[in-house]
């Protein structure tokens, strides 16, 4: 059952972190179009894709930046409590430190739920809108750019084929000095070759040109050739040339299916993938972290009254963002734990927020 001082506070923690996010996404709007402003205007860019790309740069923004716009509203309301001597008056009534938070964590509880939901069934939408445009409009001049795996592509399509293509170039969809190789209980019992692979989107075929075909025998191989070759093959060339951000834009269940389709693929990108994947869970967990921070940091009365508490939920703010970034990137382009990776700021944050909350109650 909800107090009076609890829905009081529930109420300022809801209400200061809704208008933290009214307040800074049109910031945000306005910094972004200032930057794009003159290529959009090159490219004769439709008014229509330019709303729904700030639709989805709107949801992008605040997802990505979530975990600054909730410290700083707590830190904020919070030190206003403290500096009205609301905060005395709650501890001096009998309530204990730990009771007085209660009210956060059901705060935080709301607010990780609504992000948890957000990153498993929007987000995922928005980033693809917000990506597409980018890579289509600002960095692409009209085509899609930004193709991963677009050189030495080396994968496992099934329990049985191999491709391999030196290059891909997915304006025409076509793969050059292409390779499938096709084993039988780890024998292998056919090669197919061709100088260049062409998918043809209309007929649903893939072309072939300069094909082999060499059958292994017992005795004697059996070679085909032809210089052009219609084969309708069980895959399609952009599955093994995904676009960088392609784990960003998909829900949850179709991201699993992905990460463990690629996984038997051998890709490389399997990190990134892992990366985006564990941080659909650590980020909701952070606002209980981060809530408690917030409030054992600015719950007393300092000198430097409000403007003090904000500098320090600044700094301890963007450090949370600057090791999120640093270990997301280490685990993409390393060896690194993925999953480590993702939660190395939670565990160090977390045994921050335990003491900081020691000293509090203190």
């Amino acid at each position: 059952m909800l107090t009076i001082i609890d829905k009081y506070i529930l109420k300022r923690y809801l209400g200061t972190f809704s208008v933290m996010l009214l307040l800074f996404a049109p910031i945000g709007i306005v910094i972004d179009v200032s930057e794009k402003v003159n290529k959009m205007l090159e490219n004769k860019i439709p008014f229509m894709d330019i709303a729904f790309y700030y639709y989805n740069f709107t949801i992008y923004f605040i997802n990505s930046l979530f975990p600054i716009f909730l410290f700083l509203s707590v830190i904020w309301f919070t030190s206003k409590l403290a500096n009205n001597t609301e905060i005395i008056a709650i501890l001096s009534s009998g309530i204990s430190f730990t009771r007085f938070l209660r009210p956060y964590i059901i705060g935080a509880t709301i607010v990780s739920v609504f992000v948890l939901l957000m990153g498993f069934f929007i987000v995922p939408a928005a980033s693809e809108g917000y990506n597409n445009f980018r890579y289509t409009y600002l960095k692409g001049n009209g085509k899609e750019l930004m193709r991963g795996e677009n050189t030495n592509v080396y994968r496992q399509i099934n329990d049985h084929d191999f491709i391999f293509v030196n290059s891909f170039n997915e304006e025409s969809k076509t793969a050059f000095n292409f390779t499938l190789e096709h084993f039988e209980k780890e024998k292998l019992t056919y090669k197919i070759t061709a100088s260049r692979i062409k998918w043809d989107p209309k007929k649903k075929i893939y072309i072939l040109y300069d094909y082999t075909k060499r059958t292994l025998g017992d005795l004697n191989d059996v070679i085909e050739k032809s210089p052009e070759k219609n084969v309708a093959f069980k895959f399609e060339l952009a599955d093994l040339t995904p676009v960088v951000y392609i784990a960003e834009t998909l829900t949850l269940g179709k991201l699993y299916d992905f990460i463990e389709k690629e996984r038997k693929r051998g890709s490389g990108n399997i990190n990134t993938y892992l990366v985006v994947l564990y941080k659909k869970y650590s980020i909701p967990v952070s606002a209980f972290i981060l809530t408690i921070i917030a409030v054992s940091v600015s719950s007393m009365k300092r000198r430097g009254g409000m403007g003090m508490n904000l500098a320090i939920g600044i700094a301890i703010a963007f450090s949370f963002v600057f090791f999120d970034k640093i270990f997301g990137t280490l685990a993409e382009k390393s060896t690194f734990s993925p999953l480590l990776a993702v939660w190395f700021p939670n565990i160090v944050f977390g045994i921050l927020a335990v003491y900081l909350l020691r000293n509090a109650k203190r």
